[in-house]
């Protein structure tokens, strides 16, 4: 039997930024690691140098645990931050509550996802006051336990670092947790131009789930504990799951990778600013309706039917009539260059007309 592999052309793929392949120097870090002896289960010269890294952009000493994919790393840990009787507070547009098919349920034994909304995808702190104190102390409600907040959210809003304050110092007064969705991390401290420790564990945040595979990794996310008291009980899990890599060093070589010579965060200025190009000459043309300035690579606009449809027929690859009919969304990548985006513009301008 035969199987035909269909592929998108790279300047006109743009689902997401999990289409991009990865940084030609993760690649050959990877292959370097390919070679030779080590210790397994992350007891290897590249973990122990990836873990030096984190330590330094983050300022401190932290606890981290390499996984394969950013939906172990959330639900790995809300399970350490949240009882199986408790609750996770996060907006209802966040990725753990659409997009990780019931993961951390699973992972938690059963903890209940409880939505706090907010416009531009950000949970509202007026809200967020009534939520982490409904029904708390009741045995037969589950437990407000933690708050995850998604950063940079799925909108491609970003939190400023006084509403990740705000928000920290709501759930932390009323005994909770906070955990953060970093699966494009890097896009929004470029945003900020803040410093990891000032957009983590400086403003309150307990664990952080490290995206790297968005923003040019192949395979590695990483659980970064900022609490000493969590690291015993993530250990376990982490092996539990199945997310602790014999071969460890192929994850960790590729974060440590990612983290030399500021990498990651060139990486992620790109794909920002692909998303403002974009996000610019879309404004230009007319019959689109940009929904929101860019903040970090997402771009979220209106398209007549026949401009959609147009541009699907010549092979660009985006999301459509997920939200609601002409809505579309396009997802910028660190490997996306200045040509890629003007020839979408022009494109959708042929069609336009």
């Amino acid at each position: 039997m035969s199987t035909t592999i269909v592929t998108t052309p790279s300047g006109r793929a743009f689902i997401s930024d999990n289409m991009a392949g990865a940084s030609p120097q993760i690649a050959q870090a990877v292959v370097d690691a390919a070679t030779g002896q080590v210790l397994p289960y992350g007891n290897d010269p590249y973990s122990d140098s990836a873990r030096r890294r984190l330590g330094e952009i983050f300022e401190r000493d932290v606890d981290v645990f390499p996984v394969s994919t950013g939906s172990a790393a959330n639900g790995l840990s809300l399970a350490a931050l949240t009882p199986p009787w408790g609750s996770v507070l996060s907006h209802p547009d966040s990725h753990i509550n659409h997009d990780e098919c019931g993961a951390p349920e699973f992972f938690t034994g059963g903890a209940k996802l409880v939505d706090v909304a907010g416009h531009e995808t950000k949970i509202d702190p007026a809200l967020l006051k009534k939520a982490v104190l409904r029904r708390a102390g009741d045995v037969h409600s589950v437990q407000p336990s933690v708050l995850s907040i998604s950063q940079a959210t799925e909108s491609g809003s970003v939190y400023t670092l006084d509403e990740i304050r705000h928000l920290s110092a709501i759930a932390k007064d009323a005994g909770l947790r906070v955990h953060m969705d970093g699966a494009r991390f890097a896009n929004a401290l470029a945003h900020l131009g803040a410093t990891p420790a000032e957009m983590t564990w400086k403003a309150g945040i307990d664990l952080l789930s490290f995206g790297a595979t968005k923003n040019g990794a192949m395979t590695a996310d990483v659980i970064v504990s900022f609490d000493p008291a969590i690291a015993a009980e993530l250990a376990f899990r982490v092996k539990r799951a199945g997310q602790l890599a014999s071969k460890m060093r192929f994850h960790t070589a590729q974060i440590d990778a990612y983290l030399t010579d500021g990498l990651w965060l060139d990486n992620a200025r790109q794909a920002n600013a692909m998303a403002a190009r974009l996000g610019d000459g879309l404004k230009a043309i007319p019959e689109t309706g940009l929904l929101a300035v860019p903040q970090a690579n997402i771009v979220f606009c209106r398209l007549p039917q026949h401009v959609t449809d147009g541009l699907l027929a010549e092979g660009y690859a985006f999301y459509h009539d997920r939200w609601e009919p002409g809505i579309v969304r396009f997802v910028t990548a660190f490997s996306h260059s200045a040509d890629d985006i003007d020839q979408l513009l022009d494109a959708v301008r042929r069609h336009t007309r």
